[in-house]
């Protein structure tokens, strides 16, 4: 058996069903591969543990590929990808258009995450014809409760928002509101999983690597003709409580799913001048060029 460490972006949840296919139909194990799932105490600590040699695979989104750029740091694909962006509550929506202060609950506050989300609105705002002041949007570190947050406090909208989460949770629950997403405002989406790996994991486990990517994109073709299995691989993986809305969740997430994943050098160039653009990071074409594996 071949080991494979794989340290996810957050906590488990459906975003991450191929990956839970294959360990929990044993379609890994079959293949000679002993899949472990890993969640971080932190977003970005699978980023240190590829460094260190410590996983194999980190998931995470695509912008911090550049974000936390490192020598021999390699994308093997994407595997999903969903529409993200800010939740603006219907009736705050007259607020934004007059550059009043808004309070935005999101469950990463810094520089970086700040800087984008602002972005978004103030490309949207001039979209639609009016300007935003960055002192009047005011981002709050709370967590990912984004809806239960907006109806039982004062917040106008939420950042780091996940279609396929929040809005079918909205949907769910008819919470009126916006959302601003790559469809509204000019930005170039990056709501997306990427599955990362370094130089060091491919030289010794290319063979590896390369099987499960195969068995992966089965997994993503299996469960998007298998609806009902699929939640019950999920239910049945991670423990969950059985809801209506998680089935909701669920059944808009499987879509989402890539069943041919590959690295592309072309996917994700616009986001990082994008990134770029803002000051946030500062890679060399080379460097870009070295991230996608030729494996």
């Amino acid at each position: 058996m071949t080991k494979i460490k794989i340290a996810l972006e957050w906590f488990l949840n459906p975003d991450h069903l191929p990956l839970i296919a294959g360990i929990e139909s044993g379609a890994y194990k079959k293949a000679g591969l002993d899949v472990e799932l890993i969640e971080p105490k932190e977003h970005y600590d699978g980023f240190e543990y590829l460094k260190s040699g410590d996983i194999d695979i980190h998931v995470n989104e695509p912008l911090h590929l550049f974000e936390h750029y490192f020598d021999g740091i390699k994308s093997i694909g994407c595997f999903f990808e969903t529409r993200g962006g800010v939740m603006i509550r219907s009736e705050s929506m007259n607020k934004l258009r007059e550059n009043k202060h808004i309070k935005i609950t999101t469950p990463a506050s810094n520089d970086v995450t700040n800087t984008i989300g602002f972005e978004i609105l103030k490309r949207y705002a001039k979209k639609e014809g009016f300007e935003l002041s960055r002192q009047n949007v005011e981002f709050i570190q709370t967590d990912f409760y984004h809806i239960k947050n907006m109806q039982e406090g004062d917040y106008d909208g939420a950042w780091l928002c996940f279609y396929n989460f929040e809005g079918i949770e909205a949907e769910y629950k008819s919470f009126s509101n916006t959302f601003i997403d790559a469809m509204k405002s000019p930005y170039p989406n990056f709501s997306a999983l990427e599955l990362m790996t370094s130089q060091a994991v491919l030289d010794k486990k290319a063979e590896a690597l390369c099987q499960f990517i195969g068995i992966t994109n089965q997994m993503a073709q299996y469960l998007k003709e298998n609806l009902t299995q699929a939640r019950d691989i999920f239910y049945a993986y991670s423990k969950a409580e059985k809801t209506e809305l998680l089935d909701k969740i669920i059944a808009d997430t499987i879509p989402r799913f890539e069943t041919d994943i590959k690295a592309s050098t072309t996917r994700w160039y616009e986001l990082c001048n994008f990134l770029t653009e803002l000051k946030l990071v500062d890679i060399t074409d080379d460097q870009y060029k070295s991230i996608w594996a030729t494996h």
